[in-house]
């Protein structure tokens, strides 16, 4: 009895071993790649795309993702037959890269620019403030003309 049993684990681990051999490595899905893939002819992703070019597309993907090709092989294969511009992002080598960095450094240096113009405009008023006079908190307050002064002692005094 225990011998059949295990002749039969034997048969099996035999035959299982060249199936799982043939998707060794993890395979990748049609919804995965559908959103880094673009469609050439709309410019958007495949998983937004319906025409035909993009069906076309995505029937490729299926059938090398069903011979258990990588995302990297089926990606490679696209950018080799329409080019780089078929990939939703650009790589991260080379040229490319640039257009990874410029809008982060575009960001940061506008950045930098407000913070420098809110800091100088800060500091040429209070040099434009004149000396002596009304001060607020410490901070000398704009001239006022004797008529606008005068209306203020008036509302001040009903106040009180």
């Amino acid at each position: 009895m225990i011998l059949r049993v295990a002749a039969i684990a034997v048969a099996a681990l035999v035959l299982a071993g060249p199936a799982a051999a043939a998707c060794a490595h993890p395979r990748t899905s049609l919804t995965f790649l559908e959103g880094q893939i673009m469609c050439p002819t709309c410019h958007t992703t495949l998983d937004q795309s319906d025409a035909p070019a993009a069906q076309r597309i995505k029937a490729f993907i299926q059938t090398r993702i069903d011979r258990c090709a990588t995302a990297g092989e089926i990606t490679s294969e696209l950018v080799a037959n329409f080019g780089a511009g078929i990939l939703a992002e650009p790589t991260h080598r080379g040229l490319d890269l640039v257009a990874w960095w410029l809008p982060l450094g575009g960001v940061m240096l506008g950045a930098g620019l407000l913070a420098l113009g809110v800091w100088r405009w800060s500091r040429t008023r209070e040099a434009d403030a004149p000396a002596g006079g009304p001060a607020l908190n410490g901070k000398p307050l704009p001239g006022l003309d004797p008529e606008t002064e005068r209306r203020l002692d008036e509302l001040l005094a009903k106040l009180e």
